[in-house]
């Protein structure tokens, strides 16, 4: 038996879990506990405030519900989750796509099927717009039957989750593009939100003295058949927020404006937004998941 210090209890650690038999826990592990330690080195992490950090995740777990996901946004809020995508997406995509930006924690599965150009606000109410365009290939070749996932906040800034009883669905749905790989999307103009400042992220966000505000932005998730998925949003560039996301999302490529009277418009009464998404081929290699899920889901497991 060795005497640690505060130097070698790091290796200490690190030989003990040298026995786990999966190499990339292994891996994983032995960097996490070298890097804490250093971290908790630099510095000199006091009694107090090691208790003061597990009392912070405690809470944010026990924030954690099937219709909030505390952890996913204390990890966009670090920029974790923006790191995580940005890595993720230029080692596994194969040739050029449109920039990845985040699922959030508001994403919800078997979002409800619409038809070319119907709308997504079932009970919401407020302005319209429409977003169009088409789904291309690297070649710039239409994409058919691509799955074109797409959900919002309402006029109000609210996602459903939020607003209405979490068996309803609203302001979200899925579509699927034409043979030329075209789609049409009517919705409302959303707004800017606060991300949830009642729970242990929005004290942090709080005490750092952030807005805690994300830009008026459009979640979209594309998949078909060969390619890889591609999670993104747009960002209406009006919005005041737009040069300071709370979570990090925005990409100058990903900002955009609706605008009245676009003549290709299938609606030019209404304002709207032409955005061409391209995605990539997916990697032979590709074995990653996305970078967030359905709270529900998280919360079953």
């Amino acid at each position: 038996m060795a005497d640690l210090n505060e130097t070698t209890v790091t290796d200490a650690v690190i030989e003990q879990m040298a026995t786990t038999p999966d190499p990339r826990l292994r891996e994983v592990m032995a960097s996490l506990v070298r890097h804490l330690h250093d971290f908790a080195r630099d510095v000199r992490l006091t009694p107090t405030e090691w208790l003061q950090a597990i009392a912070f995740l405690t809470k944010v777990g026990q924030t954690c519900t099937p219709v909030r996901q505390e952890f996913i946004l204390l990890s966009d809020t670090l920029g974790l989750s923006r790191l995580v995508n940005l890595m993720d997406d230029k080692a596994n995509r194969v040739g050029e796509a449109t920039e990845a930006s985040l699922l959030g924690p508001f994403y919800r599965e078997a979002s409800p099927e619409f038809g070319y150009g119907e709308s997504i606000a079932v009970h919401a109410k407020g302005p319209e717009m429409m977003l169009y365009g088409r789904v291309v290939n690297e070649a710039g070749e239409g994409v058919p039957d691509a799955s074109v996932e797409v959900w919002s906040t309402d006029a109000d800034g609210a996602y459903d989750l939020q607003a209405l009883d979490p068996g309803t669905m609203d302001m979200r749905g899925r579509f699927r593009t034409d043979a030329e790989g075209r789609y049409a999307i009517r919705t409302l103009i959303p707004l800017g939100y606060s991300i949830p400042m009642d729970g242990p992220v929005g004290h942090m966000v709080r005490e750092q003295r952030r807005h805690g505000m994300r830009p008026s932005h459009i979640h979209m998730l594309i998949g078909a058949e060969g390619y890889r998925e591609l999670i993104t949003a747009l960002y209406l560039g009006s919005d005041p927020n737009i040069d300071s996301d709370t979570v990090f999302g925005v990409s100058e490529s990903l900002v955009v404006e609706p605008r009245p009277g676009l003549a290709d418009s299938p609606d030019p009464s209404i304002p709207g937004v032409r955005y061409d998404f391209q995605i990539a081929r997916r990697a032979a290699h590709d074995t990653s998941g996305r970078v967030g899920a359905d709270p529900s889901k998280i919360a079953a497991e």
